[in-house]
Order: C-alpha cells, then structure tokens, then sequence
C-alpha cells in the first residue's frame, strides 16, 4: 500500500522535513555522479557493524563478480576491501541516513517523510523534531547493529528515521485517516493506526524471519523496528506533556469530523 495523503492538515511550514528531503537528494547526487557509481562513498558514510564491534579489523567483504570466458558469462564471488571511514566511526549513525541504494529506495523513503513528517513536526516543534528524526535514526542505527553486529555490510537508509516518525504520527494523530492506493488501481481511505500498524506488523515479521538466516535480505528490519517504537515513546512524552504544540482539529477534504489527537 502506498500512502497519497493523510487527513490531517500541518499549520506551520515543514521547515526541517523538506531540508531532509533536500539533504537526502542533494547526497544521492553525489553518490549517482561520484565514481565506481558511488561505492566508495557508502563504503565511506555508511554505518558498518563490524567497524564498530571489531574497530582493529579490516573490514572485507563478499560479493559477486562477473567474469567473461569464452564459454560466457558467470559469476564468482571476491575478497573486497571496503574504503576506510572517512569520519568518525560513530559519527556513521547519522550520516547513514541521507545516503540511498538506489532511486527508488530514496524516492520510496522521501514520500513517506512527506506524507507524514509534516504533521509530525507540527506537533513537535521545528527544532524538538529534527532532534527526534536524527534520535530515532540513531535508535535505528544501534538495533541493526544490535541484530548484524558483525556484518561487514555498509547500512544506509533514511528508513529507520521515518519509521520513527511513523511511529511518532501513530501516537499523535490516533484518528487521523490515510489515503492509500494498492496497485494497480484500488484506492481507498483507512484509518492511520490500521495503515501504520499493519506496516510495523510486516516489519516485525520479516525481522523475526529473518533471524539465524545467513542470507541477507538487503533490508535492515531491525532498524525499522527499532527506530518506529522509539518514536512511539517519544510522541507518548510530547503528548502527555506541555512540550509539544496544541493538537490539530480540523480535517482534510476527503475525511469531516474533529480529530481528537
């Protein structure tokens, strides 16, 4: 299911939320115009659990080669030495989050922050939700590491930051309501804790599914775990203290009613 809206109006301008999205662009240019199609600049800026849990190991890594003989083509595996960290290792858990694999992992990320960060830091304040979006990024961060702790695998992703902010959205917007489309062609308006609570179900599952697999899926479940109850709890604080702005009482077109968030 892909989220079109929600039903929620912000009142402030998302300030932090669209410098997010900035940043996060303006790095995967860097990375799709740097060389060795931006490798070396993951190798560099991403979190690696082995650096951190064996800091006097080099760290190597497996992966695939194609290799060009005369009967074809096949694929081996390699030795790969990756680059050394350009920064402070633990300074990794928070440049991790503005670089991307791919456009669809940074566009897939970005909507979702768009969707719902705006609502999220109207809530918080400017400055309180860049502190919960990097905080839980770093909760994120510390949970894959937790569940990979000797992976030699760079982990990069926004992910785990807006699954905070999801989970963050979940508590402060209870009634809220998202517009989601399932493709190719359904539609249809659910309510947010059913939309947000299925997507942390499905997390849930895969992390647990993928526990003692020595095959990777590419998918850093944990951190998406991780990084979503931390929002949870910080949104429970905000809420049930004076620290946050008033709630939101008005709605959408698509959805009438007041929101009692």
């Amino acid at each position: 299911m892909i989220p079109l809206r929600d039903s929620i109006p912000s009142t402030t301008t998302p300030f932090v939320t669209y410098a997010i999205i900035a940043i996060c662009g303006v790095a995967y240019f860097f990375q799709v115009t740097g060389g060795d199609s931006g490798a070396d600049i993951v190798e560099q800026y991403g979190m690696v659990p082995a650096r951190l849990t064996e800091p006097d190991q080099v760290v190597v890594m497996i992966v695939p080669e194609a290799v060009q003989t005369p009967d074809g083509v096949f694929v081996r595996e390699r030795q790969h030495e990756l680059a050394p960290a350009a920064i402070p290792v633990w300074m990794t858990f928070f440049s991790c989050m503005f670089l991307h694999g791919s456009v669809m992992h940074l566009l897939g990320n970005l909507w979702f922050l768009f969707i719902f960060g705006d609502n999220v830091e109207d809530r918080f304040g400017h400055f309180a939700y860049a502190l919960m979006y990097l905080g839980t990024g770093v909760v994120a961060g510390i949970c894959h590491l937790l569940a990979n702790a000797l992976s030699p695998v760079p982990t990069i992703g926004a992910s785990g930051a807006i699954a905070g902010v999801m989970g963050a959205y979940l508590v402060l917007y209870p009634h809220s309501k998202v517009q989601a489309f399932l493709p190719p062609i359904f539609s249809f308006a659910l309510p947010a804790p059913i939309f947000l609570g299925f997507w942390f179900l499905m997390q849930a599952f895969s992390g647990v599914s993928s526990m003692g697999n020595s095959a990777s899926t590419g998918v850093a479940w944990w951190a998406h775990i991780g990084g979503f109850i931390a929002g949870l709890v910080l949104a429970f604080v905000i809420r049930n203290t004076s620290l946050g702005r008033p709630a939101v009482t008005q709605r959408r077109a698509f959805e009438s009613g007041p929101v009692d968030a």
